[in-house]
């Protein structure tokens, strides 16, 4: 989400939101929720810090919300950076005031509200989790496809009832991303004294003892009030469905002022709404993810589900609002069909691993290679996994690429998602990685000559 996207490298936490898989390929056998620091001679655990360490997590903290700032006032109705010697002109050129609406922060504290809600009362099956370190299995209601579908009805029709457009959205967009930017900081001190809870499962990573690493990294592992199960709900609810409505605000107000939607528009709008669909409908994929196996949730998490995703995902969007570059009609469709391929190689292949994590023996995976661990964990060495070991990190990648390639040439900015998820994307490879090292040894050596390349089969 930042988060490590569902994909991250620990801004991980800030991302997007789905390539969030564990780096092993597949298995029969349920992961655990994290694995041991390494010690000191005197037997005491060492922290591993990522990040920097305390000092980096501060500085994460507060550039975050900046970066949000800067692709607000680097493209927008006052103008866009084209060149670095644009770059002044075009920030001192922006209305970064008013910071904060009451009415806005209504709006975010609601639709949050809303969803935290839907997650413990909408019908739907309830899954076991993946065995935690104490033996335990938590299970989670798999109601958010329905939830996904209802928060789209209650946007297009609840804002008018409340006397706005739809395209409010647009014209509030700053308030709105303040709120968002709070409640997550609100949400991080509320899940941290969680934490401190008697009988908190808590997460590796997030028990280091210095309080200002602990509070990003995060803390308690499934913090829970109730039935509801904060991580879990934040991870794919109101953040993620929160950006298909902002598109859907913008496209409207593009609407309103052009009297027409452009197929630019179209094709970054409906995009995105695919993939935030797909996250729903394969919502229970999310149960075997590092995000909710052995992450934490604190502020790298829920400031990347809540404020991250929706402000900076839908960035292509709000841009085209006022700088369409007006493509022609077969570029588009160029366009488009790149981001049908991202999503061919992304869904296949997370489809693929999470068949044969469920059942081996399915006719759908049965005739794919593996390998056999010393943990009794298979992994796949032939298919998509054997193409590449992150090879579904790549088709989200494609994805992102494709949205901006929509914005053409209306600005650098425009390109900030697919340069920031290559990083994020190589970040969560290389942290998976090195849990996976620690987790099969020599197992994890080999399986990498059987898989040896990361993102595309035969050249990286």
């Amino acid at each position: 989400m930042l988060r490590p996207t569902r994909a991250s490298p620990r801004l991980a936490g800030l991302k997007p939101a789905r390539s969030q898989s564990p780096s092993r390929a597949g298995g029969s056998t349920p992961a655990t929720s994290s694995t041991k620091p390494a010690r000191k001679a005197g037997g005491k655990p060492q922290p591993e810090y990522e990040f920097g360490g305390p000092a980096g997590a501060a500085g994460v903290m507060l550039l975050l919300p900046l970066v949000i700032g800067f692709l607000y006032a680097g493209c927008g109705k006052h103008g866009c950076i084209r060149l670095p010697e644009d770059a002044l002109d075009v920030l001192a050129a922006a209305p970064l005031a008013p910071l904060w609406d009451w009415t806005a922060a209504a709006v975010v504290a609601g639709w949050t509200a809303l969803h935290f809600l839907l997650y413990v009362a909408l019908p739907g099956p309830r899954v076991e989790g993946v065995v935690l370190a104490d033996g335990s299995r938590l299970k989670y209601p798999m109601n958010g496809h329905l939830a996904f579908w209802l928060s789209l009805a209650g946007f297009w029709h609840g804002l008018p009832l409340l006397g706005c457009k739809q395209s409010w959205v647009y014209d509030a967009y700053l308030p709105l991303a303040t709120a968002a930017c709070a409640l997550s900081v609100a949400l991080s001190v509320w899940s941290h004294a969680l934490s401190y809870l008697p009988n908190t499962p808590l997460a590796e990573g997030g028990q280091t003892g210095n309080p200002v690493y602990d509070f990003f990294i995060g803390r308690p592992l499934n913090p829970r009030i109730g039935s509801l199960d904060l991580k879990a709900c934040c991870e794919l609810r109101p953040g993620l469905v929160g950006w298909a409505v902002l598109n859907l605000g913008l496209a409207a107000k593009q609407h309103e002022q052009q009297g027409e939607v452009s197929w630019s528009m179209v094709a970054v709008v409906g995009g995105q709404l695919l993939y935030v669909w797909d996250a729903l409908y394969n919502e229970q994929a999310i149960l075997t993810t590092m995000d909710i196996t052995t992450d934490g949730f604190g502020f790298m998490l829920a400031f990347g589900d809540l404020a991250w995703v929706p402000f900076t995902y839908s960035l292509q969007a709000r841009i085209l609002v006022d700088h369409d570059p007006r493509l022609p009609a077969p570029a588009v469709a160029a366009i488009a069909a790149l981001g049908a391929l991202g999503y061919v190689v992304f869904r296949g292949a997370n489809s693929q691993k999470d068949a044969f994590r469920r059942d081996p023996s399915d006719p759908a995976v049965s005739h794919l290679q593996w390998m056999q661990t010393k943990r009794g964990t298979k992994l796949l060495v032939s298919g998509w996994w054997g193409a590449a070991r992150k090879i579904n990190y790549t088709g989200d990648w494609l994805m992102g690429l494709s949205w901006s390639l929509a914005c053409g040439a209306a600005s650098p900015v425009a390109y900030f998602y697919p340069v920031y998820f290559a990083v994020l994307l190589v970040h969560r490879a290389l942290r998976d990685d090195h849990f996976c090292a620690t987790k099969y040894g020599a197992d994890w050596e080999a399986y990498k000559r059987r898989v040896p390349f990361v993102f595309v089969p035969g050249i990286l």
